[in-house]
């Protein structure tokens, strides 16, 4: 077959890891087999359960079926070690499974597995992208701001739901209590049965941050020993320095996948922060006295000259631009 598992991943050990996880041994999910899931896809599990099911019905040689697939994958390349330690080590772990995926070809039980093993989608958004819509096959959708990266098997939905994701996103969950829908976010795990809710991975203090508009989240550190339930309307944040769940106060928190500000007496310094976010526009003021100026306006999907010529009849100001950065003085 041309597709293949690219088995440089992972290092002996997380196979061994992995190989406990999948047959049951181990309980939970491990950050590894999420990631594991995402870029492999949760088929790999099917075959391992599928495998379990089968020894109750018809006597499998595992260690026969064992010799062809490693026969098969040192032909192509993949197997570097040399030494009996290294070879007896991936006996044991993957290259088992490998052999399940045999075994169950074999029987006519299961039609190229490994042709879509390996398969992921990869969504991209540039610096001038933002408002990407990726519609999953389980219904939900996700919008991606700028510079973020979505990834997710294409079995997607056939034995769980899993994400990867970048940057930041706004999710629009399909309820699905037998698949619980779950986002690794770096540093963080999100869990949901059905929601809608923003989650932030590249903030410039590196926490992971996440905010519930509909339903209920729990969101995780990757220990687990930090769990914090989100319920609709607060901003919970997971870092290594601290952690927990504030009411959001801020009505413009989504206001980069609306396109809707809304500014009731804000100092303009806020002012300025919320245009970066939303409109990618870098305002500077060559006064630093103007970032104390508050400004009552909305701002509904309008253009960049537009906004800026807004501000400057409100505060008596001039601008110059260059590029996307626009500097304010006073007149």
């Amino acid at each position: 077959m041309k597709e293949k598992m690219n088995t440089d991943k992972f290092t002996d050990r997380d196979w061994e890891e992995l190989a406990s996880a999948l047959s049951g041994e181990k309980e939970g999910k491990s950050e590894l087999l999420n990631r594991f899931l995402a870029e492999e896809g949760n088929i790999t599990q099917e075959i391992w359960e599928k495998l379990g099911k089968m020894n109750d019905e018809k006597k499998i040689n595992v260690d026969k079926a064992w010799d062809k697939v490693y026969s098969r994958i040192n032909e192509s390349g993949h197997i570097t070690e040399k030494t009996p330690s290294g070879i007896i080590g991936m006996r044991n772990t993957f290259l088992k499974i490998a052999a399940a995926a045999l075994i169950l070809l074999s029987l006519g039980t299961v039609t190229l597995y490994f042709a879509t093993m390996n398969k992921q989608i990869v969504v991209t958004t540039a610096n001038d992208q933002k408002n990407l819509k990726a519609s999953l096959p389980d219904g939900s959708d996700i919008f991606l701001n700028r510079n973020t990266e979505l990834i997710y098997s294409a079995n997607f939905g056939k034995s769980g739901r899993h994400v990867v994701l970048s940057g930041e996103a706004f999710f629009e969950i399909s309820p699905d209590p037998s698949k619980p829908f779950t986002v690794d976010a770096g540093k963080a795990s999100i869990e949901v049965l059905g929601t809608s809710f923003n989650i932030i991975t590249n903030n410039p203090d590196s926490a992971v941050e996440v905010y519930v508009e509909t339903g209920k989240v729990l969101l995780s550190d990757n220990t687990g020993t930090q769990n914090i339930v989100l319920d609709p309307g607060y901003v919970g944040t997971i870092d290594t320095k601290l952690s927990g769940k504030t009411l959001n106060d801020n009505p413009n928190y989504i206001s980069w996948l609306t396109g809707k500000l809304v500014f009731d007496r804000q100092r303009l310094e806020i002012v300025f922060k919320d245009l970066k976010r939303v409109y990618d526009m870098n305002i500077i003021a060559d006064d630093p006295a103007i970032l104390d100026e508050t400004w009552t306006s909305s701002v509904d999907n309008k253009s960049q000259d537009t906004i800026i010529r807004l501000i400057c009849a409100s505060f008596n100001l001039r601008y110059t631009q260059d590029g996307n950065v626009y500097h304010l003085s006073k007149e």
